[in-house]
C-alpha cells in the first residue's frame, strides 16, 4: 500500500513554509497564493513601509524584484518536487507601469527549462491578471553544492511536521 500524498491545503501550508525561509520574504509579508506544477503565485501585501515614493504611494521596485525572485525559486522547487540550494545567476525585469497604491501585488512564475546545473524561469507581477502586468521578468538560477531535500524533509528541518 502506498503512502498518502498531500493535496490541497496541506500541500499549500508546506509550500508556504518554504516561501518564507528568507527573513526578507518574511519581513515583506510574502504569502503563497497558489501553487501548481506549471504556475506558482506569491502575494506581496501592500505595506506603507515599502512605498518608494511617499507622494504617490507607489511600492518600491525592489519589492517587486524580491517578490519575483522568491516566486521563481518556488516555481523551480515545485517543478523539481524537491529543494536544492541555488543562487540567482541572472534576473531581468521590465517595469511596465507602477503598481496601484494600496493594492496587493501578485507575482506569478513558471520554470520552463530545468537542466542539471541551471534553471530558467519567467513570470510577471500584476494585480488582477498576468495579462495586464506591472512588470515582466525572466531569470536564470544556478544550482550550488549542498543537500537536496524533499518537501517533507525541508518542512521537518524548519520545525514543521515529521517527514
Amino acid at each position: 500500500m502506498s503512502e498518502p500524498t498531500d493535496t490541497g491545503d496541506a500541500l499549500v501550508r508546506k509550500w508556504q513554509q518554504i516561501t518564507v525561509i528568507s527573513p526578507y520574504s518574511r519581513e515583506l509579508g510574502l504569502r503563497l497564493h497558489a501553487v501548481q506544477p506549471d504556475w506558482c503565485v506569491i502575494r506581496a501585501p501592500y505595506d506603507p513601509r515599502t512605498v518608494g515614493n511617499p507622494e504617490t504611494g507607489v511600492v518600491h521596485g525592489g519589492v517587486i524584484t524580491a517578490l519575483l525572485d522568491s516566486c521563481y525559486g518556488l516555481a523551480i522547487f515545485v517543478r523539481m518536487a524537491r529543494l536544492r540550494p541555488m543562487a540567482t545567476l541572472d534576473l531581468r525585469i521590465d517595469y511596465l507601469k507602477p503598481a496601484t497604491p494600496g493594492r496587493d501585488i501578485l507575482g506569478g512564475a513558471f520554470c520552463y527549462k530545468l537542466g542539471h546545473e541551471l534553471a530558467f524561469v519567467r513570470g510577471a507581477a500584476y494585480h488582477d491578471s498576468p495579462d495586464d502586468p506591472i512588470a515582466t521578468s525572466s531569470a536564470i538560477f544556478m544550482f550550488t553544492e549542498g543537500p537536496v531535500l524533499s518537501l517533507d524533509e525541508a518542512v521537518h528541518a524548519l520545525g514543521g511536521s515529521k517527514p
